[in-house]
């Protein structure tokens, strides 16, 4: 076992020499060979260990006894000691969370704290190729994602170190056997035999048949999460360059926006993985309660035909697509309207976070699609920059009469969640001048002119700009 082990560690560079590490010890057979093990390769390391101990709270007197074996066993083999008290019943009942969950968020929570602590680099952990067998089958069964399958990571990054496995090649059996070898007797917690928790049901009622199938299925589950692991990691390096090159994310409103052509040009796969990147950035923790299903309706949105759809998701997220537009938002960021004075000269923020800035200028010069020259003789000031108004009407430059806005925006193909905050500037009287990036009214110069009101739009995030 000292062998398999030692080539674990060494293939994937969990340990490095004067490495503080932390041992997550519960006076199982588990951390017990763990922390034995460590102890025997401790000199040639150079490694300054320290066993962190907890008690939950879920088993009284006996919980209790187990940390005072851990600690004394630590002080047989000169071994420094932490130990605490963790109140998971009261945990639990407040939080509202399972047994399991709490135990586990307190008990990282308290091993994070002694990280930092101790400005430890490594904290070890027991877990061995029976928990890796029993964690890909649990996830098969309740998880459809490919990267599930991934199961217990090796090492991963952790306060301010790492945490690692270095048992995750070795059989619950071969542990047993290790302790047996070197006069070990560990301490049993008897809820794992307790087969109303799914883990203990894997554990005890459908790996025993798996095994009886194949004796080498704990090595090719290892195997295969190691191959997961890799694919998936190069997978999600595409991905994020997908959100790179086709997404926008617009920080201020926390909002996302892509071009849905553009979007389906990358393979599905990626497409999924995107997807998951932007809920992450928009919920910061994907709720539980986003599932498959949520996947499912939103790529058939991306694939209808309808001009304007959407779709509501958990927490009052809402996917809207509009014509070949996608925007993902909240609805708290809904109807955002617009309404501020434009001083000469002066700038207005939008809450896009654009501007439109006005100055005074001696000539007219030729205009771009977001600038506009206004004689400053033929307006009232001051300037007005807001949003749509019922009955709203534009004289647009080479057309006779008037149009709606409304048709405007339904001609330039603006999404309906878009139109209530585009930007529109009038003069005092109301007179439209112009709507940002897209029409502009008619400002007939004065013969003669020598001072005019320059406008500029920058740093747009508008769809048809």
């Amino acid at each position: 076992m000292n062998h398999k082990v030692n080539s674990f560690i060494e293939k994937h560079t969990l340990l490095k020499k004067g490495s503080t590490v932390l041992i997550g010890v519960s006076g199982g057979p588990d951390s017990m060979a763990l922390l034995h093990f460590l102890h025997a390769i401790k000199q040639e390391w150079q490694l300054h260990l320290i066993a962190l101990s907890v008690d939950h709270g879920l088993r009284g007197e006996e919980s209790r006894q187990d940390i005072e074996y851990v600690k004394k066993m630590c002080r047989t083999w000169g071994i420094q000691f932490v130990g605490t008290y963790l109140d998971v019943p009261t945990y639990k009942k407040k939080t509202k969370k399972g047994t399991q969950v709490a135990a586990r968020e307190m008990r990282y929570q308290f091993f994070e704290e002694q990280m930092e602590y101790f400005n430890a680099t490594h904290l070890a952990l027991g877990h061995h190729a029976d928990d890796q067998a029993e964690t890909m089958v649990m996830r098969f069964i309740r998880e459809s994602q490919p990267k599930a399958l991934i199961g217990i990571p090796f090492k991963r990054p952790f306060s301010n170190g790492w945490i690692i496995r270095p048992f995750l090649t070795i059989k619950k059996a071969e542990l047993e056997t290790y302790c047996w070898e070197h006069n070990i007797i560990p301490r049993r917690d008897p809820s794992n035999e307790d087969s109303t928790y799914t883990r203990n049901y894997v554990r005890n009622h459908i790996l025993p048949k798996l095994v009886e199938r194949n004796p080498n299925l704990h090595t090719n589950m290892q195997r295969l999460s190691e191959s997961i692991a890799s694919d998936e990691s190069f997978l999600q390096n595409e991905a994020e360059k997908v959100v790179s090159e086709a997404v926008t994310f617009k920080k201020i409103e926390k909002e996302v926006v892509f071009n849905v052509s553009a979007f389906n040009q990358y393979a599905p796969s990626l497409q999924r993985r995107a997807f998951h990147l932007i809920l992450n950035y928009l919920y910061g923790t994907i709720p539980k309660d986003v599932s498959y299903v949520h996947e499912e309706h939103f790529f058939q949105l991306l694939l209808s035909k309808r001009a304007n759809t959407s779709l509501d998701f958990p927490m009052g997220l809402r996917v809207m697509k509009a014509y070949q537009t996608v925007l993902i938002r909240f609805e708290d960021g809904k109807g955002r309207r617009i309404h501020s004075l434009l001083p000469v000269p002066g700038k207005v923020l939008l809450p896009d976070g654009s501007t439109i800035i006005s100055t005074f200028a001696k000539a007219y010069l030729k205009e771009s699609r977001n600038s506009l020259f206004i004689d400053s003789n033929l307006v009232n000031l001051p300037l007005i920059v807001r949003s749509r108004e019922p009955g709203d009407r534009i004289v647009i430059r080479g057309l006779n009469g008037s149009k709606k806005v409304k048709d405007v925006f339904i001609d330039e193909k603006i999404p309906h969640h878009q139109r209530d905050s585009w930007p529109i500037i009038t003069d005092q009287t109301g007179n439209i001048l112009w709507i940002i990036g897209l029409k502009k009214g008619i400002t007939r110069n004065s013969k003669g002119a020598e001072n005019f009101i320059r406008l500029d739009y920058n740093k747009t995030n508008l769809a048809h700009m």
